[in-house]
């Protein structure tokens, strides 16, 4: 009898995994399935540009069976708990799957109930998101006839997939405005949590000064407590008011359901499984390995971290199935495009101990990539990425790029170098 692979999750993460090992395990001896609730795949990057009308609703999703390889077995089904005592899943049904190895993969959702009277009389209204396909279909409708006012973009937390898109929005709202000869008549706010912009240095500083040029007004250190229907305000902990025509909120983002079910979440209460930031294995149960948003690991929630743990993850499956030592190392490699408007993106890349760097990426000299700096390639490479996530990346083929972080073409100005491999 085949011992079996169950991946929970067919987005980004557990799509690549299921290609990744599907043409890699002996498939005499191992039969892999996937399941997930539905057979809806949406590019999630692409939700930034919906509301500015860059993409159209449509070309964000497609079936997720496109995808999945012939071989591997799909199931339309939700996970409510995994026994990892037993080594099985209970579906909602209450059917059961026994798993000789289990990869977690169930991403991050966001949750604005978190949050009392975000999801309220205002809610996609006067009270937008765009981190789902609903929340930005209807924020492009909103958009299209706004006579202006002031727009609020609010990081609820500061643990959220693709950490830099509100950042990109507010960008991409400017020359939206700008464009449409509207933007002396809008006031835009970036309210975060953070004590600025960003969390890198060198990031933050970039971004702070985009801000300023851009007229952005950045309110930092804004601990998010409740929002104001009625006075149309959010309201801070400590009792600061930000009053809103239209707020952009990015809020809480928790893990699936079924990982507070199986209580393999860690100690902060929003589902994120807890996972060794190198092995990618469960510090729970050594069968179960973790992979993509619903990490608890200290890097970003972003489809190129993704990428780059199915790399290692691939390697030590298959060390752990041949009952090998899993030697392969995760670093907490992430690079992130960042749309500033106007045809141009940054770029930065960096890692668990390495902030981002100015430099060309991904050759020295050559780039052709600039990092931390706006430019038309760049923007570029976003857009390009479109077809590189559909054609490539999901279905598990190498990138050029590598697994972990390179040195290569960095300016490290604490030492005046470039690092030319």
């Amino acid at each position: 009898m085949k011992k079996q692979i169950l991946i929970i999750g067919a987005g980004t993460a557990g799509t690549m995994m299921a290609n990744k090992l599907y043409h890699e395990v002996n498939a005499d001896e191992w039969h892999i399935t996937i399941v997930d609730r539905d057979n809806t795949h949406y590019y999630q990057p692409g939700f930034l540009f919906i509301p500015f009308g860059i993409y159209k609703p449509e070309e964000v999703i497609r079936p997720r069976t496109e995808f999945i390889p012939k071989g591997v077995h799909f199931m339309i089904e939700e996970v409510d708990k995994i026994e990892g005592e037993k080594n099985q899943v209970v579906f909602k049904s209450g059917e059961t799957m026994a798993y000789d190895v289990l990869i977690i993969a169930t991403g991050v959702e966001i949750a604005p109930a978190e949050t009392p009277g975000l999801k309220d009389k205002l809610w996609h209204k006067d009270i937008f998101d765009f981190y789902t396909y609903e929340g930005a279909v209807a924020l492009a409708n909103k958009l299209h006839d706004w006579p202006g006012g002031t727009m609020v973009v609010n990081l609820a937390e500061t643990q959220i997939k693709c950490p830099v898109a509100p950042l990109e929005f507010s960008f991409l709202a400017d020359a939206y405005f700008t464009e449409k000869g509207m933007r002396d008549k809008v006031t835009i706010q970036y309210v975060t949590p953070l004590s600025g912009a960003f969390t890198k240095p060198k990031a933050t500083e970039m971004l702070n000064q985009l801000m300023e040029e851009k007229r952005i007004e950045v309110i930092p250190d804004f601990y998010l407590s409740h929002v104001d229907n009625d006075k149309k305000t959010i309201v801070s902990y400590d009792g600061k008011e930000v009053p809103f025509d239209l707020l952009i909120s990015i809020p809480v983002n928790k893990g699936d359901a079924v990982i507070e079910h199986s209580q393999l979440g860690d100690e902060d209460g929003l589902n994120f499984v807890q996972t060794d930031k190198f092995s990618l294995q469960s510090k729970k149960f050594e069968n179960v390995f973790v992979i993509g948003d619903t990490t608890n690991l200290p890097a970003s929630k972003a489809g190129s971290v993704a990428h780059f743990e199915a790399e290692i993850l691939t390697e030590n499956i298959l060390s752990y199935i041949q009952h090998k030592p899993l030697t392969a190392t995760f670093d907490g490699h992430a690079n992130c495009f960042i749309e500033t408007g106007f045809g141009k993106a940054a770029l930065i890349d960096f890692n668990y101990t390495t902030e981002p760097l100015p430099g060309k990426f991904p050759l020295a000299y050559v780039g052709p990539m600039d990092l931390l700096k706006p430019t038309l390639t760049n923007h570029m490479g976003k857009l390009a990425f479109r077809w590189v996530y559909w054609h490539m990346l999901l279905t598990g083929k190498k990138l050029p790029v590598p697994t972990h972080m390179s040195m290569s073409g960095k300016i490290n100005e604490t030492k005046k170098e470039t690092t030319l491999v």
